[in-house]
């Protein structure tokens, strides 16, 4: 057993209770922010004069040799060890001698957690935003192909009125756009440098933590030693970020699942996101979809966890901070492997524009619009609202649209009809009517799409 206290005890530690402490199996991820860490530190205490050049020199060289054999594999990340920080300052110290045992210096585990996690949130943050992007270019590509490709809006999952598949997608571009935005300022607001905080009341040697803050990219360092090791914030207000992605992927999958069915038809997904039944040849399963839909349970659990594990916690450190890793892992694990599937799914999905269209002309999509043709006659709106009402119910019991119903029987229920409401009331009049901003008009829309084009570059 590896670790990096002990002097206090007499007894050694039960295996158990090691084990149970340990965090190497899920912690040892963060070995190449631990070594960034620690070459700041260490560099820092150099230009401080606390410790020796030569010292100094042998640090640098032996993390270094110690990160390049991680990555070639030649070192591997062993048990034994009870957390990756005490891996890297025993290989360290096995390689260079006494020199490795100077590392810490000023440093406690405590600042060092809080570094190295830190560290890893911010690299992940700068990973999923253009992942994310990636994801909207796709969308955006959907929009620009589909300004005039009609299909249902829904309210309630019930027909509601005439859209575009370019107008249904930019409100996805919205939200993931939004989902960018909040990255970006939880990017913001971690971004202040923990180490130099101590176990939680700084330290006398006499460090500069301006100096390693600006050394690993920081905007400055933490205001509150007893804060900087306890504040898990940052996390939680990731695994939110996190979450609202999910929320925002799961409900185009529901979408792409109803879409998928033999009562809709909208879309076709490829056959590399699908797949099929052990007993029933006929079906292609929309299984990507429908998992990127379970998985965001996962990511939300993972939110309630760390709020719940952070909400009775007293000043400062305490070991069930410890939860905040696995948790936050296997979110950020999920939510990147749901986007970049996601995005390959869309990518490749082919959408069934006559079925769409064909879907749209019926459900009495288009009755709003009947019955603003009827105020452009100088109808009363609650009053055309009524009329309409009663045509609908007329072409229900008919089993036909509005399209279809003949004009004798509009004037038997409204004199205002003229013959010009089958023009008023076709879906592409219907859609470029619509030219309020953010509307699917035509020209509406491609003002939308441009401001897309411009937010990605």
């Amino acid at each position: 057993m590896a670790q990096l206290w002990g002097g206090r005890f007499k007894g050694a530690t039960d295996d158990l209770v090691y084990a149970f402490n340990a965090s190497i199996e899920f912690d040892k991820r963060l070995y190449r922010q631990d070594i960034a860490g620690s070459r700041a530190h260490v560099t820092m205490l150099g230009k401080q004069g606390i410790l020796s050049t030569a010292d100094v020199d042998s640090i640098l060289k032996g993390l270094d040799g110690i990160l390049s054999d991680i990555e070639s594999g030649k070192l591997e990340i062993t048990h034994e060890y009870e957390d990756v920080h005490s891996f890297v300052e025993a290989v360290l110290t096995e390689r260079i001698g006494d020199a490795g045992k100077r590392l810490h210096t000023g440093r406690s585990r405590n600042d060092q957690v809080a570094l190295d996690m830190k560290l890893y949130v911010r690299d992940q943050v700068d990973e999923m935003i253009p992942e994310l992007k990636g994801l909207m270019k796709v969308i955006l590509g959907i929009m620009e192909a589909n300004v005039s490709t009609y299909m249902p809006g829904f309210t309630h999952l019930q027909k509601a009125q005439p859209v575009t598949l370019a107008h249904h997608m930019g409100a996805y571009f919205e939200m993931f756009k939004r989902d960018v935005g909040r990255l970006r300022d939880a990017r913001v607001r971690l971004n202040e440098c923990p180490l130099g905080s101590g176990a939680l009341a700084g330290t006398t040697y006499p460090l500069d933590r301006e100096y390693t803050a600006g050394l690993l990219g920081f905007d400055c360092p933490t205001a509150n030693s007893m804060d900087s090791v306890s504040d898990r914030d940052y996390l939680i207000e990731l695994l939110a970020d996190l979450s609202l992605i999910m929320v925002h992927l799961s409900r185009l999958s529901e979408e792409i699942i109803i879409w998928n069915t033999n009562e809709y038809r909208f879309v076709e997904i490829d056959d590399a996101y699908s797949t099929g039944s052990s007993i029933m040849p006929q079906k292609k399963n929309p299984d990507i979809a429908e998992l990127v839909r379970g998985k965001t349970g996962r990511v939300y659990g993972a939110l309630m966890s760390m709020l719940t594990t952070m909400k009775g916690i007293p000043l400062a450190y305490n070991k069930d901070m410890q939860e905040d890793k696995e948790m936050t892992f296997d979110a950020i694990d999920n939510t990147k492997g749901c986007i970049q599937l996601f995005t390959g799914m869309i990518d490749t999905m082919t959408f069934n524009k006559d079925v769409m269209a064909k879907s749209a002309t019926k459900g009495f999509t288009n009755a709003t619009d009947a019955a603003d043709y009827l105020v452009g006659k100088g109808v009363p709106f609650r009053d055309a609202h009524g009329i309409i009402g009663q045509l609908v119910l007329i072409c229900i019991e008919r089993g036909i649209s509005m399209d279809d119903l003949p004009l004798e029987d509009y004037r038997k229920v409204c004199p205002a009809f003229d013959d010009d409401i089958y023009e008023a009331i076709s879906l592409e009049t219907c859609v470029k009517k619509r030219l309020t901003k953010g509307a699917p008009g035509h020209e509406a829309m491609l003002d939308e799409i441009k401001i897309c084009e411009e937010y990605l570059g």
